[in-house]
């Protein structure tokens, strides 16, 4: 959607500029999507267009959670919108295979990118960590332009007999009994500041240390914690606000989502500006196209496993086919489609 929005309606940027900028939100931690709306807001009007892009981005889908969570507190459930997901997951399907066919026609350049690609999705699909798929592509391709063909070959290698997984960030030792503000902003900081790839790992985290460790949360309010974070507009890291507000009520609830976005802020402030001097080195440009296609590769492997998931039954079927045919053939706005999924959902789960 950003896509379309930037560079296809608005022409802010070119689609080789915006894949070098995704590229980078897939190298530092913390929520892409967010990262990527903080950098093309720095893009456009410097450090106050990226304080106003990430605002105006989690903004309005904290504020959905918020209320969302009073509910939840006040009633004692989750309001019966799962269903909803019926009917968006499949737009939102179609939306990403959209994306992912016109950024490769600018991303893969070449043979040798084709061949990354490739690998990258092999790699990923075999269970190999994304980031440590991201660095080899990365290493890989920066070689290969500076001639350095006999350790690239090497590092190819690596997609093969590399381990299998790596080892995810260590929990916050810290020790509490009881919920505290201070307790909730740090645990949601130190996520926000280590967290890499997509935002489903955040169940993970959440699970080690605020039902395994902490003791705050059941399972049950992780699980709805999460779909709300699913089935609301914006980042799933607005998540964080939900389990905020179960914690702490109204001031667990800025604490918590100030602290899981903070760090991209910082992160995008400093790595925004080295895009343009990455493109004029030899290897540090041909390394960002490798990340380029890993990151697609990324992307493809995520599409799979939800369509493999989702598109069970014939509605989703006809719901994700018919949302591409009119993405690809016409001009209209991806929100309304997902607003009509929404909607379709609701009323199908509600039969």
């Amino acid at each position: 959607m950003m896509e379309a929005e930037a560079v296809g309606r608005r022409g802010w940027l070119t689609r080789e500029q915006f894949l070098d900028y995704l590229g980078i939100t897939n190298l530092i931690p913390g929520p892409n999507s967010t990262e990527l709306a903080m950098i093309l807001g720095l893009h456009r009007h410097g450090w106050p267009g990226m304080l106003v892009a990430g605002a105006s981005f989690i903004a309005p889908a904290a504020a959905i959670v918020w209320v969302l969570a009073w509910g939840y507190v006040k009633y004692g459930g989750l309001p019966q919108v799962e269903g909803m997901l019926y009917g968006v997951t499949p737009v939102v399907i179609a939306i990403v295979l959209r994306a992912l066919v016109q950024l490769a026609q600018s991303a893969v350049k070449s043979v040798a990118l084709a061949i990354l690609l490739v690998l990258a999705l092999i790699a990923i699909a075999a269970g190999l960590h994304e980031l440590l798929v991201l660095f080899i592509a990365a290493v890989v391709h920066g070689l290969m332009a500076t001639r350095s063909r006999a350790v690239s070959v090497g590092v190819v290698a690596a997609f093969t007999a590399a381990p299998g997984h790596l080892g995810a960030a260590s929990v916050l030792a810290a020790e509490a009994s009881a919920a505290s503000l201070w307790t909730l902003g740090v645990v949601f900081l130190k996520i926000g500041a280590v967290l890499f790839g997509s935002g489903y790992v955040l169940l993970a985290f959440l699970r080690a240390d605020f039902v395994d460790r902490l003791g705050w949360l059941t399972e049950r309010q992780l699980i709805d914690a999460v779909t709300v974070g699913q089935i609301t507009p914006g980042p799933l890291f607005t998540t964080a606000t939900f389990v905020g507000y179960i914690v702490a009520g109204s001031a667990g609830a800025i604490v918590a989502t100030v602290a899981i976005f903070l760090p991209g802020f910082v992160f995008v402030a400093l790595s925004g500006p080295l895009v343009p001097r990455i493109r004029r080195s030899r290897f540090a440009g041909a390394a960002l196209d490798g990340v380029n296609v890993a990151s697609l590769a990324l992307m493809a492997v995520v599409t799979w496993q939800l369509g493999r998931g989702a598109l069970v039954s014939p509605l989703p079927i006809v719901v994700f086919l018919v949302s591409l045919v009119l993405l690809l053939r016409t001009r209209w706005n991806a929100t309304w489609l997902l607003a009509a999924g929404a909607v379709l959902g609701w009323i199908v789960s509600a039969r």
